[in-house]
């Protein structure tokens, strides 16, 4: 992680659990003077993974505003992100990113979307299934091979929405 990414986070997760919602995650796109930095947060209501995949995420546009004035203020304040940048914030959605090993642990027997920092047998792309983590590793079934991937090899990762 970054060191502007982990200054903007230590920031902001404080604001967002204290409204009471989690900070599943940040995003910081910089590009120039048209920088982003996204926000995912989540309700705090349905905890389990079943929870998070039957329904969406509890949160509602008044919530997303809620925390984007907050944070704006606070950043507006502290002047962390050098230019203009646009704020956004929104719940992880169904193909959520996910960033962190309980993350993982909590989509374990999910389908993925996988992208390394650097190849890996000629391909940085993976889709398979969830099968837990190891350590610091995440364990991916990917047809009849099963992967090993150190959570920081992964540049990104999401669920992936599966419609019966």
């Amino acid at each position: 992680m970054s060191a502007k990414k982990r200054l903007l986070e230590e920031m902001i997760r404080p604001i967002v659990e204290g409204l009471g919602f989690e900070c599943w995650g940040l995003e910081f796109i910089s590009q120039g003077k048209h920088s982003v930095l996204r926000i995912f947060i989540e309700s705090l209501a349905g905890e389990s993974a079943e929870d998070d995949e039957q329904s969406e995420s509890g949160v509602e546009l008044k919530d997303c505003e809620q925390v984007s004035r907050q944070v704006g203020g606070v950043l507006d304040v502290e002047d962390p992100i050098a230019g203009d940048y646009t704020l956004e914030v929104s719940s992880p959605g169904m193909d959520r990113p996910l960033y962190s090993l309980s993350h993982y642990e909590r989509f374990k027997g999910s389908h993925v979307a996988l992208k390394l920092r650097m190849p890996y047998e000629g391909q940085r792309k993976f889709n398979g299934v969830l099968n837990g983590i190891e350590g610091n590793d995440i364990l991916l079934q990917v047809d009849q091979e099963e992967f090993l991937f150190p959570l920081e090899a992964i540049e990104k990762a999401n669920v992936v929405p599966q419609f019966d």
